[in-house]
């Protein structure tokens, strides 16, 4: 087994961990840390936002499968986890339409959670790809 780190940013090994990490052998795995609402440099955006915190979320989704020569498509398992799931619903449109838009439709489990790691941040967003 090969593990290769993805991380289109740097901001989260300062951190200890990884965007992403690829897993080969027969097949490609890769492994995504939670995606939030975060800059590029490791700043918390949109406080409070949760329709802004969850594109943002998605985006940097799709960033860190990106990196690692995937897509949306290759996503067979999705995480969520919220702060609040009745706020979420209304916007998780979002997601969903992305998803359908690549053909997809990975296991999911959304829980709703006291807080996150950051401080303001209401959704979070982690997957596993295989390719």
């Amino acid at each position: 087994m090969e593990r290769t780190a993805v991380n289109p940013v740097t901001w989260s090994q300062e951190m200890g961990f990884n965007q992403g990490e690829a897993v080969s052998g027969e097949t490609r795995t890769l492994y995504i840390s939670g995606q939030t609402a975060m800059s590029a440099d490791g700043r918390p955006e949109h406080d409070g936002d949760m329709a802004a915190q969850l594109a943002l979320a998605v985006d940097n989704l799709e960033a860190v499968l990106t990196a690692a020569e995937m897509s949306l498509s290759n996503l067979v398992r999705l995480n969520v986890y919220t702060t609040d799931v009745d706020a979420l619903f209304p916007h998780y449109g979002v997601l969903a339409g992305k998803l359908g838009a690549a053909g997809v439709a990975p296991t999911t489990t959304m829980l709703e959670v006291t807080r996150l790691a950051i401080p303001g941040q209401l959704i979070e967003l982690e997957g596993t790809a295989v390719a």
